[in-house]
């Protein structure tokens, strides 16, 4: 299987790109460096990565995740797509941490959460975020998720949406079909067939710490069968009461037909706000320009974004620099 082909592979697709980069606690290959004439230009070193307050394993529903806390102030969960790690979310953890506490969840079978023989479903995942939510004492809770980790966030809003504040969805679907084909066809084709192509993953890495090291093929027959499944959760998104964000890219892998659906079963975009009162409706919608569903945790524009909409007091008014038409409009002081 060649490389470019599991870049097919839809929500696993930052997982696969992320082995190339260092994750804190898995070593990298080391050799001996040969000599060179001349020492290479230095690159621009990157940011400080903040350090977690708090890490550790969180017994909930009869497995253990593991979790890490960066920042003070209101609660955030932030969930990781596909055979992504806390590690990869940094980009968008690290930016919400200053003003809050955010807390990432690694999912069952990923990253240092062990698998075990409970199935795999996005209904326990999104239970086990519940169960998160409580096991910290958190209260209601904003909740965000990419890719995968974005159907877990709205799972767990469909359960429990007395748990979930406010609910950010990132680059994911209310519908199976929402993704465009050749990406449900590349989620289908995940097996254990795959293990020695994705062994430099991080999640692969830090399996071979967990207490069965040798499960991840398994894993990946049970995460291709779970993401083969037919769903379609747009009656239920309708009925959510919290406010909700959805982040996109122009060059997404879903439809750019399927993101205006999902944002009008929210009551966005089917009405004209108004030209005097303007009225909003509680749901927000985001699509970030040059990016595809593969490479939109480097968006420097996203954090932004996500922090404006867990800050933002009214929904249905206005934010500033949003004047209605009326007030803005020349002649009309």
């Amino acid at each position: 299987m060649q490389w470019t082909t599991l870049g097919t592979i839809g929500m696993l697709a930052m997982g696969m790109a992320g082995a190339c980069q260092p994750t804190p606690g898995v070593a990298a290959p080391t050799a001996e460096p040969e000599a060179s004439p001349a020492e290479p230009e230095a690159s621009p070193a990157e940011p400080p990565q903040p350090a977690p307050t708090a890490s550790g394993y969180l017994e909930v529903n009869g497995i253990r995740l593991w979790h890490e806390i960066y920042g003070e102030g209101p609660p955030a969960i932030v969930l990781p797509g596909g055979l992504m790690t806390i590690a990869e979310m940094m980009p968008l953890i690290a930016p919400l941490a200053k003003e809050r506490k955010v807390i990432g969840v690694e999912l069952q079978g990923h990253g240092h959460s062990p698998d075990t023989d409970r199935p795999l479903a996005l209904e326990t995942f999104g239970a086990d975020v519940a169960a998160i939510i409580d096991a910290l004492q958190l209260g209601p809770t904003d909740v965000i998720g990419y890719s995968l980790g974005g159907g877990t966030a709205l799972s767990a809003a469909m359960q429990h949406p007395d748990k979930v504040r406010r609910l950010v969805v990132i680059s994911n679907p209310c519908a199976r079909k929402g993704w465009y084909p050749e990406v449900q066809q590349g989620m289908t084709s995940v097996n254990a067939g795959l293990a020695e192509s994705m062994k430099d993953t991080p999640t692969a890495q830090l399996a071979q710490g967990c207490p069965e090291p040798g499960r991840f093929p398994q894993f990946l027959d049970r995460l291709g069968q779970m993401m083969g499944q037919d769903y379609d959760h747009c009656a239920e998104v309708a009925k959510l009461p919290m406010p909700i964000l959805l982040a996109y890219t122009d060059h997404d892998s879903i439809s750019q037909r399927h993101i205006a659906d999902f944002f009008a079963l929210l009551g966005g975009g089917i009405s004209e706000p108004g030209w005097v009162d303007t009225r909003f409706t509680k749901a927000r919608l985001a699509v970030i320009p040059g990016y595809s569903h593969y490479n939109l945790m480097t968006s420097t524009e996203l954090p932004g974004i996500i922090e404006r909409f867990l800050a933002t007091e009214s929904m249905t008014s206005p934010g500033a620099g949003a004047a209605p038409a009326s007030k803005a409009a020349p002649g009309s002081d």
